[in-house]
């Protein structure tokens, strides 16, 4: 895991997310890799396979950051969408 989100902070996403999509594949209930796939997605503004990825992640470890992750990116999503409409 080290190595992706190195991958992730270096902005090398498209690599990071195959990885990820690789690892998931053999280990479908990590969590980690389902949080660190969001946050993936979330910088490459797919926000909704962003909220998938954080959901999923949820649903196998109720206690995951990707719980704040999901409450925070919905808000940013809620605000902006307000823009969009609220001229």
């Amino acid at each position: 895991m080290d190595n992706i989100k190195q991958l992730i902070y270096e902005g090398k996403l498209e690599e990071a997310i195959r990885q990820l999509d690789a690892y998931i594949a053999e280990h479908p209930e990590a969590d980690e890799a389902w949080y660190l796939r969001g946050n993936a997605y979330r910088k490459t503004e797919d926000f909704q396979q962003a909220l998938n990825s954080y959901l999923k992640a949820m649903e196998i470890n109720p206690d995951s950051p990707a719980a704040d992750a999901y409450q925070i990116l919905t808000k940013i999503l809620d605000y902006r969408n307000k823009e969009v409409y609220n001229p």
